[in-house]
């Protein structure tokens, strides 16, 4: 629990500091058509969201030379240095990781300051997806891949494998910053996500994992604190795509399935990221049948369809919090339950998804 407390805390402190020097380095969110907001705030939050998760992770990766000293090592309570040899295997994963979720983090901030178009932006989510597959492989076969079962089943299972992985980097990255479009959303729901696989990685006993998801949840609890309705600063695309991209990279790391016992635990990540992803499905259609790029933004999220009904802002993210930990809920007890109560698990969150499509038919909801 220490990384939750040092990422709150990295959060809670960096916040303020960008908060007040946002319109020093160009970093205002200006109130306009599609903006819900009607004064310029800050928008750079992401700052600290990334270096709140990125310095935790940096001192781990120094800390890991001095751990394989004898004298220090021969320090460490046995209960301690068990752990000791995995983390100095995952240590060259968790560089890969820092170095490709800067390059995310850089990337929406140069969309922060000057909007990039749907080409370019794009273009980077994959390349730094892309690198995080084929670095990770470089390591350890499988790394930040999912489905490395198709490597044994399938001729070029390895890239099929390989493309999975990258697409699902990607959607995730921009589920995530889809949802940054009201205070306190995409924050939330992060966390909200962060802790089901948490969960998970105790599970399965991927106490590195688990470690990384603290920092995580912690670095968006911190942000959250200056960001919940009514909001003082905004993440931006710096921050927004930070959450997804990371997020992404440890749900492949979390061992769902490699090619025995309960498959069905595959399906744990889409069940616990049911809402951000509906989201960006029923935004992408809306976009795409009106004629326009499903990256180009407008006011028909979830959360702007749900104000339309009459929830206020507040509410209508209250709202998309609870419909994210209903889905999201029993996701980690796919790991331990039969196929049955799989089932059950999975049809609870396609009805949950069914009542929210079907209220949203009630009345006009797009713009």
């Amino acid at each position: 629990m220490v990384g939750l407390g040092l990422a709150f805390c990295l959060a809670l402190l960096g916040t303020a500091i960008v908060r007040r020097m946002s319109g020093r380095i160009g970093l205002i969110d200006m109130p306009g058509q599609r903006k819900v907001h009607d004064k310029p705030i800050a928008r750079s939050g992401g700052i600290a969201i990334f270096w709140a998760i990125g310095l935790p992770m940096l001192m781990g990766y120094a800390g890991t030379f001095f751990i394989q000293m004898p004298a220090i090592r021969h320090l460490l309570p046995a209960s301690v240095d068990k752990y000791v040899p995995g983390v100095l295997f995952d240590r060259p994963l968790m560089l890969i990781l820092f170095i490709c979720t800067l390059g995310v983090h850089l990337l929406g901030l140069i969309d922060d300051k000057k909007a990039l178009s749907a080409i370019p932006k794009l273009a980077g989510q994959l390349f730094c997806a892309a690198l995080l597959v084929g670095l990770g492989e470089m390591v350890e076969p499988g790394g930040f891949r999912i489905l490395t079962v198709l490597d044994r089943q399938l001729p070029g299972g390895f890239w099929l494998s390989a493309l999975a992985s990258i697409l699902w980097i990607v959607l995730l990255t921009n589920a995530f910053n889809f949802m940054d479009n009201m205070d306190g959303l995409s924050a939330g729901v992060a966390i909200i996500c962060g802790s089901m696989f948490f969960v998970a990685a105790l599970i399965h006993h991927q106490f590195f994992i688990a470690g990384l998801l603290l920092l995580y949840i912690g670095a968006a609890g911190g942000f959250l604190v200056f960001n919940f309705p009514p909001a003082s600063i905004f993440m931006g695309d710096g921050g927004s795509m930070v959450l997804g991209f990371f997020l992404s990279a440890l749900t492949i790391r979390t061992t769902f399935y490699s090619g025995q016992g309960r498959w069905y635990t595959l399906f744990m990540p889409l069940i616990v990221t049911a809402i951000p992803l509906y989201d960006l499905l029923v935004v992408s259609l809306v976009r795409l049948r009106r004629g326009r790029s499903p990256m180009q933004g407008d006011t028909n999220h979830f959360s702007h369809r749900l104000t339309r009904h009459g929830f206020s802002k507040k509410g209508a993210v209250l709202v998309i919090y609870a419909a994210t930990l209903a889905c999201g809920l029993s996701a980690p007890l796919l790991a331990l339950v039969s196929s049955t109560a799989a089932i059950l698990v999975g049809a609870q969150t396609v009805a949950i998804l069914l009542i929210i499509a079907l209220l949203e038919r009630v009345g006009e909801h797009t713009q």
